[in-house]
């Protein structure tokens, strides 16, 4: 048997460059908006398969549920996010320097 030595055993993880406090802002809003705006899109896409069935175009009731049920898991989803940040902020805010 062959004997191999001095084998890292470290996890190869891509290193991220480091980001300047302006890059991070702007990497932190372009996350928020693309979790806003699919939040945005199942809303819309509720709206319009419950339009569709209200219609009586041939949609079945399942997937209009599901739709609904997204767009709702979404919006609370949304909506937590929200409290725990406005909660975060008010901590920070009430921190003594």
């Amino acid at each position: 048997m062959e004997r191999i030595e001095n084998l890292s055993m470290k996890p190869m993880v891509p290193q991220k460059p480091e980001l300047s406090a302006a890059e991070s802002g702007e990497a932190f809003t372009n996350m928020l908006n693309d979790a806003l705006n699919e939040v945005n899109q199942a809303q819309n896409e509720s709206d319009e398969a419950a339009k569709r069935l209200i219609n009586g175009e041939a949609v079945n009731l399942h997937n209009v549920m599901i739709a609904a049920e997204k767009a709702e898991i979404t919006l609370t989803a949304a909506v937590e996010i929200r409290n725990k940040v406005v909660d975060a902020y008010k901590s920070i805010m009430r921190m003594q320097l």
